[in-house]
C-alpha cells in the first residue's frame, strides 16, 4: 500500500505540478500564449478561461471532498492535454512535451487516487 501511495502522490505531484505551470504561463505571458492558441488554430478567448479552470482542476484534484467535481477535473485534465498533443503533433511540433507527461501522470494519479484514502 506505500508504494501505491508514493506512485499516487509522485503522479499527481506531476500532473499538478505541469497544470499550474501551464495556468501560470497563461496568466503572466499572456499574449505569448495567444500567439500559440494562433499557430494551433485555437481561439486566443479561451487562453484566460482555460488558465482559471486548469488551476480550478488542481484545487479538485488534491482537495479530493467532493467526488463528482474530482471526476470532472480528471475528465477535464484528459481532454485538454490529449487536444494539447493532437494539436501539437498536427502543427509539427512532436508529441514529446509536458502534455504527454502529464497525460502520462494522469492515469496512475486517477486509477491509484481511487483506492488510496489519506
Amino acid at each position: 500500500m506505500l508504494t501505491k501511495k508514493i506512485i499516487y502522490w509522485v503522479a499527481t505531484a506531476v500532473l499538478c505540478g505541469i497544470m499550474l505551470y501551464s495556468a501560470q504561463m497563461y496568466f503572466r505571458n499572456t499574449e505569448m500564449a495567444e500567439g500559440y492558441f494562433e499557430a494551433l488554430n485555437y481561439p486566443t478567448y479561451f487562453v484566460i478561461p482555460l488558465a482559471v479552470l486548469k488551476v480550478l482542476g488542481v484545487i479538485m484534484v488534491l482537495w479530493r471532498k467532493s467526488q463528482w467535481l474530482t471526476e470532472w477535473a480528471y475528465a477535464g485534465f484528459f481532454f485538454d492535454l490529449v487536444l494539447a498533443i493532437a494539436a501539437h503533433h498536427y502543427a509539427g511540433h512532436g508529441v514529446i512535451g509536458f502534455s504527454l507527461y502529464a497525460l502520462i501522470a494522469l492515469f496512475p494519479s486517477y486509477f491509484l487516487g481511487k483506492y488510496i484514502r489519506d
